[in-house]
């Protein structure tokens, strides 16, 4: 088309038009089709965004429905340790689920508050619960890599994700997350919120929370910690077995600079202080546990009680202020228990009984090598058992391999160690015979002992410590210069000269030890074996009930003198035969020794422990006025009315007895052991408060002559060894039908313990283990170490008693003419009136039998 067609095109008139008027032209086809797809992509921009508003509020409605209450995270009970102290408020150990000490806000340095905000959420004070800035960016990763990675959760998010939500990945879960987020920030305050994450947070290695985490990665609390090792455990929030410094330090210490400079970014330190925390070394160590250590006994005890204490039943019967029972109370609730126990008993008694089995199992004899190692395996097992000189330092053993025996001795190897073990060293490794007393044996002939590829325990000649007895200690020499054994030093062994050592062996027969104080039950010393371990945790203290020989005597003596007997009255000592019953085995008591000493005063009765003569008093007492009496004195258990129980023949515990004589040390009152003392929970308020309990069994006169006679056993008795401890005792041996358990109960005014030593599976100790042999040297041990503790007071006199210096042969009023005599008391109106030379009649042996049948 031409320009002139194209002008007259747009002058000519439009159709229709009457005056020649201009009509409008449509505009171009190109022009339309741009305006109505405008038009219509507005349209379904507004309807997709309706439809998403719409979609993501249905989605809003869907997940908002079945919220948890967000008041709840403020009444969230996180699980944390149960301490345990001891009566010095050290702390004997911890009992959890997951290790957690709960700390305050106040109690963290800024520092640390800042580095955790920083590294986890720096916009931590501005937002409202949830970052949008962050969520985006969140989801821009997740779109481009095609699945959810990452939330951009917030501080509060996450105490919403782990204590309310859960953690399962999903849109949904991350709209409920933030829903409850920015409610939980209108409920709590920024400071609870960053308190609750805080002490939530897992951190590696076990640690929930940062006072755990300090403990274990700088053996600090959290409020000892630097800005530098502050900045390290917010690095691990995220991944914390990853990140976990322990593994890799190297990668820690980048992670520490990112932590570090985004608190710089943030104004909250200085370039200064940025740059000292980066230049400190950073020194990884955990805070040692004193669980399970010393006095591990006596905290699985405590743990035993605990459990009991706060089941259900017991915690509603008591209006105990505490929501949790049982295992969940005791492993969760943060519980602060304090104890009676007091670290310098309590390590007197372990090692006291260690002593004493040791000493036991080396009058028994050698039972072997740990195990054999054949020829060609020993390279092998060298090098697998590596040895370092410090293993013996200590009064400490190690394993040896004996590599070479001849008369003299024994060639042994240690890592890369050798050693030789002299046969002076082996004299008591005789072979176990229970029915051969072991004095005068001493072998002399290592051959005999020790083969090639055995295994042994071994411990230095001239060791220092007190770790483990050992075969030959250090000695200082005497004034002369001789006899002296030299200390061993772990700094000069040389790999090339032999390590001088000693054959040892841990011991096959087992034991308990109790001590508690009169005044208050309180146990201040509890050891339930040789050695606390995974596979030996039978608390023989209190779990064990054996029968306690010669020991229960005192409750029948007791009984006798609240039943017309006294201190003087006159036994006989001689063959006893009794059959019950015509189809019952015929019983024939006897004495340990198999000998009768005829007459004699119940005062020597008691002191020798002549078997007879107790019997003899049960059979004319009768035994139920001897069983009632027992129950009164606290004895626990079914006690069958038979004469064999006045000899001991019914089972209790070591704990049980201790109770029971400690009547006998206090005036007739008995005290109920107490382990624990008090309860509080995390902050400090009292669940529980054990009162000392004391129950009044005996008179004071029936005490005071039961311990006044029970010196004598100790001054010239059964019990003569712990004379040398030159204080006021009482106590009573105690052995059990072919030395299968035995006994030493012993007291003075202020403490009562009793030592038990026999096999689990009862078995005879061996011949002649009596209790004075193989359970008094743990009591006397023990006494030698805490005996400075207490005042050497005797037993204090009550009323009502009188003295009166009887002879021994007849009970009477000692005489001119009197061989023996002893200075006794007798309740008021009980002693004798008539001098032992003022008549001429003496009780014969057969008046006395005439008298018990």
């Amino acid at each position: 088309m031409t320009k002139n067609e194209e002008t007259a095109g747009q002058n000519a008139k439009a159709p229709g038009s009457e005056h020649g008027a201009p009509v409008p032209v449509p505009p171009p086809a190109g022009k339309k089709r741009k305006r109505r797809f405008f038009l219509y992509a507005l349209v379904s921009l507004v309807g997709l965004g309706a439809l998403g508003m719409c979609a993501t509020a249905a989605m809003i409605y869907w997940a908002s429905r079945d919220l948890p209450p967000y008041t709840r995270i403020a009444d969230y009970r996180l699980p944390v340790v149960t301490s345990v102290y001891a009566r010095d408020n050290s702390v004997l150990g911890y009992l959890y689920d997951e290790k957690r000490f709960l700390t305050s806000l106040e109690d963290m340095p800024e520092h640390l508050r800042r580095a955790f905000v920083a590294a986890e959420d720096g916009e931590f004070y501005n937002h409202i619960g949830i970052n949008p800035m962050a969520i985006g960016r969140a989801a821009l990763n997740n779109i481009r890599s095609g699945k959810i990675t990452g939330g951009g959760s917030t501080i509060t998010q996450q105490i919403v994700k782990r204590l309310l939500v859960g953690g399962e990945k999903s849109y949904i879960r991350k709209i409920r997350e933030a829903i409850l987020a920015i409610q939980v920030e209108k409920y709590l305050s920024k400071n609870e919120i960053l308190t609750i994450y805080l002490n939530e947070i897992y951190l590696g290695s076990g640690a929930h929370g940062v006072e755990a985490a300090a403990r274990t990665y700088f053996a600090k609390h959290t409020k000892d910690l630097t800005l530098a090792e502050a900045a390290v455990l917010a690095t691990l929030p995220q991944a914390p077995s990853t990140n976990n410094p322990y593994a890799n330090p190297i990668a820690t210490k980048g992670r520490q600079r990112y932590v570090l400079e985004q608190m710089l970014r943030h104004g909250w330190i200085t370039q200064a202080e940025f740059d000292e925390a980066y230049a400190q070394p950073l020194v990884y160590a955990a805070m040692e546990d004193p669980s399970w250590k010393l006095g591990a006994w006596y905290l699985e005890e405590v743990r035993r009680e605990l459990l009991q204490m706060f089941s259900e039943a017991n915690v509603r019967e008591k209006n105990i202020p505490i929501e949790m029972y049982g295992k969940d109370a005791v492993y969760m609730a943060g519980l602060h228990v304090y104890t009676a126990m007091d670290p310098v008993h309590q390590a007197a008694g372990e090692k006291s009984l260690r002593a004493s089995l040791l000493e036991t199992a080396k009058r028994q004899g050698w039972h072997g090598p740990i195990e054999t190692v054949e020829a060609d395996k020993v390279t092998a097992y060298l090098e697998k058992h590596p040895f370092d000189p410090a293993e013996l330092d200590n009064a400490g053993w190690a394993k040896a391999l004996v590599t070479e025996v001849k008369t003299d001795g024994a060639q042994v190897r240690l890592g890369a160690y050798s050693g030789f073990i002299s046969v002076a060293t082996m004299s008591w490794a005789r072979t176990p015979n229970i029915k051969q007393a072991p004095d005068g044996v001493n072998m002399r002939d290592a051959t005999k002992i020790l083969n090639v590829g055995d295994v042994v325990w071994v411990s230095a000649v001239g060791a220092k410590g007190d770790a483990n007895p050992v075969g030959a200690p250090f000695k200082e020499p005497d004034a002369k210069g001789k006899g002296g054994v030299p200390a061993y030093d772990p700094a000069a062994v040389k790999k090339d000269a032999p390590i001088p050592l000693c054959l040892e062996e841990l011991p096959v027969a087992e034991g308990a030890f109790v001590s508690m104080e009169t005044a208050t039950g309180d146990v201040v010393a509890l050891v339930g074996g040789y050695e606390y371990s995974q596979r030996n945790q039978y608390n023989r203290a209190t779990q064990a009930r054996r029968q306690p020989g010669s020991s229960f005597k005192p409750i029948v003596y007791s009984a006798a003198l609240d039943h017309g007997f006294t201190a003087g009255s006159m036994l006989l000592d001689s063959p006893y035969v009794t059959a019950p019953d015509p189809t019952m085995k015929t019983w024939r008591p006897g004495n340990y020794d198999g000998t009768f000493m005829g007459p004699m005063i119940l005062r020597t009765a008691l002191a020798k422990s002549r078997n007879l003569c107790t019997v003899q008093i049960a059979q004319r007492m009768g035994m139920e006025p001897i069983v009632e009496h027992a129950k009164t004195m606290g004895v626990e258990g079914d006690i069958p009315p038979e004469l064999a129980v006045s000899l001991g023949a019914h089972e209790v515990t070591p704990l049980n007895m201790v109770s029971v004589y400690s009547a006998f040390a206090d005036g007739g009152k008995r005290s109920v052991p107490r382990l624990i003392t008090r309860v509080t929970d995390t902050w400090g308020q009292d669940l529980v408060v054990m009162e000392p309990q004391k129950i009044q069994t005996l008179s004071e006169q029936n005490a005071f002559i039961m311990a006044t006679l029970l010196k004598e056993v100790v001054n010239a008795g059964t019990a003569y060894k712990a004379r040398a401890l030159g204080i006021p005792l009482g106590g009573k041996t105690g052995t059990s039908n072919e030395e299968r358990d035995t006994w030493f109960m012993g007291f003075s005014p202020h403490l009562v313990t009793g030592v038990y030593t026999g096999y689990d599976k009862v078995q005879s100790l061996g011949r002649l283990e009596t209790g004075g042999r193989t359970a008094l040297p743990a009591f006397i041990y023990y006494h030698r170490i805490i005996d400075h503790l207490y005042p050497p007071d005797d037993f204090v006199q009550p009323s009502g008693i009188v003295w009166a210096s009887v002879d021994a042969k007849t009970g009477k009023l000692a005489g001119k003419n009197s061989d023996q005599s002893f200075y006794l008391p007798f309740m008021q109106g009980t002693a004798p009136s008539v001098r032992s030379d003022q008549s001429s009649v003496v009780e014969s042996g057969e008046d006395l039998l005439r008298q018990i049948n």
